[in-house]
This record gives structure tokens, sequence and C-alpha cells, in this order.
């Protein structure tokens, strides 16, 4: 029986799939938060590069991954496809169940598939460092990764609760470049305005996001 399964290096994937082709009706638009009407590309330029909102936006099936990025990926991809053989005998299962193991990458996990266009795509135009959130800290790993290889600064705010019980995550993402603060943190004015009416509180993902969209909104070269 065959467990493992490994792609040539050459089979990468030169594209990526837009699911949106595919789709029999189009999603809705997210809507802005402070107009309730839905988003415009020049709503989300103060937080996304260009790049990124035409693909957010696009209908196309396929989209063309750089070859910087692609190049990148290699350091790690093709990750492989097991058999799950001891799990079917265990459920006495006829069925055949597989898995993508993703915990190859530097980062541990499956996020710097996307941290690493993401960031690369920041770079071309010309911005110099990232904001971002992260909850247990992989996304903010990942992202550290990124912008440390396309030569970027990177802030992560990070759940006050994982900031505490987690510090390898903490220790990765500085050994990558990034600066990692507490959320809520005493950077932001929602950070800030937060810490004095909850001095207690763990943090929470979206507090995170909140402090992060504010960087990164309020600096011309975030």
């Amino acid at each position: 029986m065959k467990i493992k399964y490994l792609l040539d290096e050459e089979e990468i994937p030169k594209k990526w799939y837009n699911v949106a082709a595919d789709m029999p009706t189009p999603l809705k638009p997210p809507l802005n938060p402070g107009t309730l009407k839905p988003l415009t590309a020049q709503d989300m330029e103060a937080i996304f590069p260009k790049a990124l909102i035409q693909q957010e936006m696009s209908t196309e099936r396929w989209i063309d991954i750089p070859e910087e990025v692609r190049e990148i990926l290699k350091l790690w991809r093709p990750t492989p496809l097991y058999r799950a053989a001891s799990l079917e005998k265990a459920l006495k299962t006829p069925a055949k169940i597989y898995y993508k193991y993703e915990g190859v990458s530097p980062a541990g996990s499956h996020k710097p598939n996307t941290a690493i266009p993401q960031a690369y795509y920041n770079m071309k135009e010309g911005i110099e460092r990232l904001a971002t959130e992260t909850g247990a800290g992989q996304w903010g790993s990942a992202l550290s990764l990124a912008t440390c290889l396309f030569g970027l600064q990177c802030t992560v705010y990070m759940v006050r609760s994982s900031f505490d019980s987690k510090p390898y995550r903490k220790s990765a993402m500085r050994v990558w470049g990034a600066e990692c603060l507490s959320s809520p943190s005493d950077r932001t004015n929602f950070g800030r305005q937060i810490r004095e009416k909850m001095p207690d509180t763990p943090g929470s993902l979206g507090i995170a996001i909140s402090e992060a969209v504010e960087d990164a909104a309020s600096h011309d070269n975030t």
C-alpha cells in the first residue's frame, strides 16, 4: 500500500484557482462598516495593495502566480500527501482517507501559502511595513516569515492570552524580525480605550484586528 505521495518540484501550480468563477450565483459583496454600502476598491486601498484588491474582486478562473512567489514556495513545497491507513483500520471503514501535511513549512502551518504572496504584492507596491493580527500565533508567524523574506517590517498584534501562554510563537516572530505586541496594546487609540475600560481583558481576535486595521490605515507606509 502506498502511504506517501510527492509531486515533483516542477509540478508546483503556476496559477491560483478562483472559485468565484464557478459559483452558481455571485457572492454578496462585503459592506463598508461606515456606510453599510457595498465596499468599493477605493474603500479597501487604505489597508490592501491594489493587486490583492483586484484579485478579491476578480471573476477570472485562473490567476497567475508570480515567479518570485513560486521560487520561495519551493523552499518547502510540494508538501506531502499521506494516506491515513491506520485511521482507516481503526475506523473499520472501506473508505480511503488522505490528508495533506503542511507542517513542513518554516512556520509550521499552511498559512505561509497566502502570507508569501500577500507580502510580495505589498512589497511590489512600495509598502514598507505590514500590520496584522494573530490569535494563537500561526498567522503572525507566517506573515513574519514572509516579510523577512521580502525585506519588509512587520507589526503583529497578538491576542493577550496567547501572547502570555505561547512564548515560542512570539519568539519565532521576533527571530524573523517582526515586532510582536500584546493586544490590546498601548500602540493604538482603540487598544488604549480597551485597556482603560477592561484592564484585565484577555484580549480577542476582534480587538487585535481592530488594532492592526487602525495601524495600517493611519500610516502611509503600512
